[in-house]
């Protein structure tokens, strides 16, 4: 079952979030999430835990019915599947294995690709038939590149910044006067300040690296390195890492810390944003009661089209105009003009004002908006704002009252701006309120939206506590289409 998150009101699953001491069952990535379905009507399906980093069955099996009673024999089964997914070596482990690497004659120093493994002397025999590479001092200070990125789009892909990127964005936060920054799925920025803190040109700044591929553990020590999922705020190593992350967040001798996180960009928002929410309540509880700072200052990256709802979940968020992109996608590069431009952006509580963005990559400051802005982001006099999201110039619509994007035109019959070859006048469906069908509100803020869970469960009078069927407030829709291509149709209608 593919649990993408696309749009809420219409794909019809609600990520449950905890909200009691209820504890989820785990599958290999941590505890699961609570699913439910949501039909159109208002009737509400039943709920189920999966996996919250995997939105593929096939990459994690786990599923479970929220009201099911499991086997004391599957749940040893489960906890056995669960334990032989771990990694190889604990942490600590890890940290003594790298020592004794380093340590080793150069032509001593080999990796196997087929392992993605560093290899002790005792370890070659074992791995003579894999294909190995000797490994340099400058490797082991890069391991993004020496390790082969992650590719499962459904889970834990792996996209890496670009030296530009990368370095724009540590130039950014020393300039700011952070001095440790917490990198949430960033391994090429970790890489970038240890890197900048040999030189001694500058101000040392301190890392932590958390992220949910653990092949990291083997270059970095247990100060600088978490096995840790964004997805359900999961730290593998229980409360050695907790407290390791408590002690990074404490801001001793004015040493600011700032989060950077760059998940997946088939991840689910809202997960991703309670987690997020949660490292800055452990900050805010370490700060002192004088500090004016009500959250913590963050930094994420994720496809601009994504506004919506990081704004919805974190509305103190603002998103601004630079383009990031990665040296593996290939599509999000730097360069590209129109609707070839890297859709990904940065959405941060930082002011808009104090983040400059480089002026000769094409960016400029509007003092209206207060912000830098891409060139082509012309400021509408009658909008107030600097409207383009996509990196193209949006021309003002004056029967609409706003602008849209270039490739739209005014529709008369639908009394708003589309694709020319949109669907319109009186087959145009309207997407209203899954609970009681009205076109005013969707279903998160409709009033009746917990009288059906209510209902579900309450046995009817009339029937003698039998299930009864009612008339669905909505016609039935043709078959539905693949999640894969409801997405594929979603993004090609975003980037247009």
């Amino acid at each position: 079952m593919d649990m993408t998150e696309a749009n809420d009101d219409s794909f019809g699953i609600e990520i449950i979030l905890p909200d009691d001491d209820r504890t989820a069952p785990c599958c290999p990535h941590g505890p699961t999430l609570l699913f439910e379905k949501v039909s159109k009507g208002g009737e509400k399906g039943r709920r189920f835990y999966a996996c919250s980093a995997c939105r593929d069955r096939k990459d994690c099996k786990f599923f479970q019915w929220d009201d099911e009673k499991v086997s004391e024999a599957r749940l040893l089964a489960r906890e056995a599947e669960n334990q032989s997914k771990r990694p190889p070596f604990s942490q600590q482990e890890y940290c003594s294995r790298f020592r004794q690497f380093a340590s080793l004659p150069l032509d001593e120093k080999k990796f196997c690709q087929d392992c993605q493994i560093l290899l002790l002397p005792a370890e070659h025999e074992t791995h003579s038939s894999h294909r190995s590479t000797a490994v340099t001092a400058t490797q082991l200070r890069r391991p993004s590149v020496l390790l082969c990125p992650l590719d499962n789009k459904k889970s834990n892909a792996q996209y890496l910044f670009t030296d530009r990127s990368a370095h724009f964005l540590l130039e950014t936060l020393a300039a700011l006067g952070y001095k440790k920054v917490l990198c949430v799925g960033t391994p090429r920025l970790q890489e970038l300040i240890k890197l900048r803190n040999l030189e001694q040109k500058h101000e040392p700044m301190k890392s932590l690296l958390l992220d949910i591929d653990f092949r990291y553990a083997q270059f970095y020590s247990q100060d600088e390195f978490c096995h840790y999922n964004m997805f359900n705020h999961h730290f593998f190593d229980g409360e050695a890492s907790s407290a390791v992350l408590q002690a990074f967040l404490t801001e001793a001798d004015g040493e600011r810390v700032v989060t950077v996180a760059d998940p997946p960009f088939g991840g689910l928002v809202k997960p991703l944003a309670n987690s997020f929410s949660l490292i800055s309540n452990i900050w805010k509880k370490l700060q002192s009661s004088d500090s004016s700072n009500p959250d913590m200052p963050m930094m994420w990256i994720f496809p601009y089209f994504f506004e919506p709802r990081i704004l919805e979940c974190l509305p103190s968020f603002t998103m601004l105009d630079y383009q990031v992109d990665y040296d593996n996608h290939p599509l999000y590069k730097h360069g590209k003009t129109g609707r070839k431009q890297s859709p990904v952006r940065l959405f941060t509580n930082i002011s808009p004002r104090d983040v400059v963005l480089p002026k000769d990559e094409g960016y400029r400051f509007c003092s209206v908006c207060q912000r830098f802005v891409w060139s082509l982001n012309k400021h509408c006099a009658k909008c107030n704002i600097c409207p383009s999201k996509d990196g193209r110039e949006w021309k003002h619509c004056s029967a609409c009252e706003k602008c849209a994007k270039p490739s739209w035109r005014h529709c008369q019959s639908c009394g708003r701006c589309a694709l020319p070859d949109h669907p319109c006048g009186d087959t145009q469906v309207k997407e209203g309120c899954f609970n009681c069908g009205s076109l005013e509100h969707k279903r998160k803020a409709c009033p009746l939206k917990d009288t059906h869970r209510i209902n579900r469960h309450r046995p009817n009078a009339k029937s003698g506590g039998k299930n009864v069927s009612h008339p669905p407030l909505f016609k039935a829709k043709a078959k539905r289409k693949s999640g894969a291509a409801r997405r594929a149709k979603k993004m090609a209608a975003l980037s247009v």
